[in-house]
């Protein structure tokens, strides 16, 4: 087949700039061909380079004495987590696809990051999303009936949700937890970011080198096809109805039972010690992964196309090595140790092949049927792509923002309907139509399933490779793992600095609230087309805030993803920077959940009621505003992170001393929400819930506005409740800790009753419970 001629007008289509590819030009000396043309646009794309926000990555802490493996080292980040066991996570994004083919989109996504996690030696033992939408419900306030833009919304959740629980489920992998929010922000560009944890011993850890010239590069997995062609390319650009038509083929296909084998199969090779290096093969497969793997050792490669495995006839060297088909590795093997590679590979079924061996020559080099058909300098092609620092601009809404004030908001009179319309809007219902379609119980190792602030899971002496030749070893306690995962984006949309805060103090505080301390964070920059400066600014002001926040609560980013181009013909989504953030429990005992445990508790607020020092009390950017007053400006809360600090550490204290039962963060919807999920999040069986009533009395918080009461969002509260009798103890050990701490009230009944300055009102907690449960299905079966 004769390739085409390079033009600008291919260039540009390769999505290379004029300057980018003169470039290439002065690296090479010569004018590329179409495939090496093609190389450098996928490992030049936004997804495979962060040519523009390298820059600002750097800014991040990335130390602490526990980190084995940190940000852009490897694949995923790995942290220490004592007894010579380490754990390894990353958070990764799959928007573009999920927007064109959404079960597809989302399955990959689930396939690309569980590869992440054991082609660094761990064992995967759970996995974790976040999820945003379009609105999947009708605005009271428009006509009756199911609009084109909703209906595509509610296809898109029941694709990616099918495809998360596909993929998660036949692979074995508990999904423990996550996050939903809808938004009109979303249509069109849905944003699916997948975590996943691994765990191994300190010995296990493997590297991405193409180390050792002579030794032999392996591909193993199903055979190369042509779905996922230039998967990075279109994922680093604006997503539009023509784009998305054009690149359907860059969704990729995945097989999780394929995937498993895969693991299983590297696992054990690995354990054998003939591995000397290893890489998946993800975004801009076959050509990322083998002069990644070249670049990180200083060293060449050379493969021949003729020997990898081809699902479709006459592929050309284009697509092959821009093909992104899934459940793929690329492995380098210590030369004479190729007999034990084969062997394990045929236990396990697995399609292998040897095409190529490490070099001296520092370059990537590709044949097909002997003739050279790519050779390009790895360590400039890996390393070397262009780095931006662009025009950044605050953007021209935020005056508005800054300028709304409460004075042109009605106070409430009464806070029935507005509590029970709260807790029915889909971004705070219950998700329990998502998490049902997941497996979290698989493997067994699931402590604290979906549903409160933090999942936990609990690492056993199975979940750890084993060394070579001896029986597994018992651990002399098991590790508890939290995760959490948080990022209030309208709150980033009007500050990105301060809402970016939040975003990592909500994940802190949920980890808190589950008896965890931080060990680390992962995150997931979801923003607009980085050349608009409005759009630059929003970026820098959240990795500023991100950056602050983390080097607050000691939890340095190991790793992550930058997710640009995320655009719909209305304009970019709000900007979106997902945090995933790990904690751990020392012992079982401290695990705390969010729900009331029993009738007669007394029920205690950490931190102030209201930030007085606010000008919007906590109702900036809040739920209450989006749905009682269809509005989305004010400032959002402010975040001071010394205090919430002192609050985790006060929290953590008072669990450690035996006497917290439950406790809650209170965040979107604010208080009057918070108290509700407290008295019926618990489902004690399938079908079966625990509803803890609860008499609330807040009378004692004078002149203060009874939906800022209620409803704002003010930062650094947690609901706890404890025995009546430590009531009073706790109250003082908190404040000795310096956080102020109010009692609210007790447990018991069937009812949610609330007294303020201005009146007392009474919820029946089954029919908040119902609203609160049912909002999603009932949105979805319509």
């Amino acid at each position: 087949m004769t390739e085409p001629r390079i033009t600008p007008e291919l260039v540009q289509k390769h999505n290379l700039t004029p300057e980018e590819y003169e470039k290439i030009l002065g690296i090479l000396g010569r004018e590329p061909n179409y495939t090496e043309l093609g190389v450098f646009s996928v490992m030049w794309s936004e997804h495979c380079s962060y040519k523009n926000t390298r820059p600002l990555l750097k800014t991040f802490p990335t130390k602490s004495p526990k980190i084995l493996v940190g940000a852009g080292e490897e694949n995923a980040g790995i942290i220490d987590i004592g007894d010579g066991l380490a754990i390894a996570f990353k958070i990764e994004s799959h928007n573009h696809p999920s927007a064109v083919e959404p079960f597809q989109g989302a399955a990959t996504g689930v396939g690309g990051i569980i590869r992440d996690i054991f082609t660094m030696g761990a064992r995967p033992v759970c996995a974790v999303n976040s999820l945003r939408f379009g609105p999947i419900t009708q605005a009271p306030s428009k006509s009756s009936g199911v609009t084109a833009e909703i209906a595509n919304n509610r296809r898109l959740l029941s694709g990616v949700v099918g495809g998360i629980a596909h993929y998660g489920n036949c692979f074995g992998i508990p999904t423990i937890g996550g996050e939903v929010y809808f938004d009109p922000c979303y249509e069109g560009n849905p944003l699916v970011n997948a975590f996943c944890l691994g765990v191994l011993r300190h010995d296990q850890i493997a590297r991405g080198s193409a180390t050792g010239v002579g030794n032999p590069v392996f591909y193993v997995g199903p055979a190369t096809g042509r779905d996922g062609l230039a998967g990075a390319a279109f994922a680093s650009q604006d997503l539009t109805d023509e784009s998305a038509q054009q690149q359907r083929g860059a969704v990729q296909v995945g097989d999780p039972f394929m995937e498993k084998l895969v693991c299983e199969a590297c696992l054990e090779l690995l354990a054998t010690g003939a591995v000397a290096g290893m890489q998946d093969m993800g975004a801009a497969g076959l050509t990322c992964s083998t002069c990644e793997t070249a670049a990180r050792a200083d060293t060449g490669i050379e493969i021949e196309l003729d020997k990898v495995p081809q699902r479709g006839p006459g592929m050309t060297p284009y697509e092959i090595m821009l093909s992104e088909s899934q459940e793929r590795m690329l492995v380098i093997v210590h030369k004479g140790r190729e007999e034990e590679v084969k062997r394990i590979f045929d236990k396990w079924d697995l399609p292998w092949s040897e095409i190529g061996t490490v070099t001296d020559s520092g370059r990537m080099v590709v044949k097909h049927g002997g003739t050279v058909v790519v050779d390009l300098p790895a360590r400039q092609l890996a390393d070397d792509a262009p780095v931006y620092h662009r025009e950044a601009r605050e953007p021209a809404y935020l005056a508005g923002v800054r300028a709304f004030s409460l004075a042109t908001v009605p106070d409430l009179t009464d806070p029935r309907e507005a509590l029970s319309r709260l807790l029915a809007w889909p971004s705070i219902a219950s998700k329990n139509w998502v998490f049902r379609q997941y497996d979290h119980m698989v493997r067994n190792g699931s402590v604290v399933c979906p549903g409160s602030d933090a999942a936990v899971i609990r690492i056993k002496h199975d979940s750890v490779p084993p060394v070579p030749g001896q029986p597994p070893q018992a651990l002399a306690q098991d590790k508890l793992i939290a995760v959490s995962v948080d990022c209030n984006a309208t709150y980033v949309y009007l500050d990105p600095y301060e809402g970016s805060k939040i975003a990592v103090a909500e994940a802190a505080r949920n980890l808190a609230c589950s008896g965890a301390v931080p060990l680390g964070t992962t995150d997931n920059l979801n923003f607009g087309n980085p050349h608009n400066p409005e759009i630059f600014h929003q970026l820098a002001e959240s990795v500023r805030g991100l950056s602050e926040a983390c080097r607050v609560f000691r939890a340095p980013v190991t790793g992550g993803n930058v997710s640009l181009y995320n655009q719909n013909p209305n304009g970019a989504i709000d900007p979106t920077p997902t945090i995933a953030m790990v904690g751990q429990i020392e012992r079982e005992e401290h695990i705390t959940t969010q729900w009331f445990k029993e009738d007669g508790d007394a029920i205690l607020l950490l931190g102030a009621p209201v930030d007085g020092s606010d000008p919007m009390l906590g109702l900036g950017g809040s739920a209450f505003l989006k749905v009682a007053h269809g509005t989305k400006s004010g400032t959002p809360p402010r975040c001071d992170l010394e205090k919430e600090k002192q609050l985790h550490e006060a929290l953590l204290a008072l669990i450690y001393s035996g006497e917290i039962k439950s406790a809650h963060d209170c965040s979107d919807g604010g208080l009057a929400v918070a108290l509700a999920e407290c008295c019926f999040s618990h489902q004690k069986a399938r079908d079966t819930f625990q509803l803890t009533g609860a008499s609330v009395d807040l009378s004692s918080v004078s002149d203060l506005r009874l939906d800022a009461l209620l409803f704002g969002e003010s930062q650094g509260r947690v609901l706890v409740s404890v025995s009546a009798l430590n009531a009073v103890k706790v109250i003082e050990r908190a404040r000795i800790l310096g956080v102020a701490a109010l009692n609210l009230g007790i447990t018991g009944g069937t009812a949610l009753n609330i007294r303020t300055g201005t009146g007392e009102w009474s919820w029946d907690l089954r029919e908040l419970h119902r609203l609160w449960w049912n909002a999603i299905a009932e949105a979805m079966r319509i």
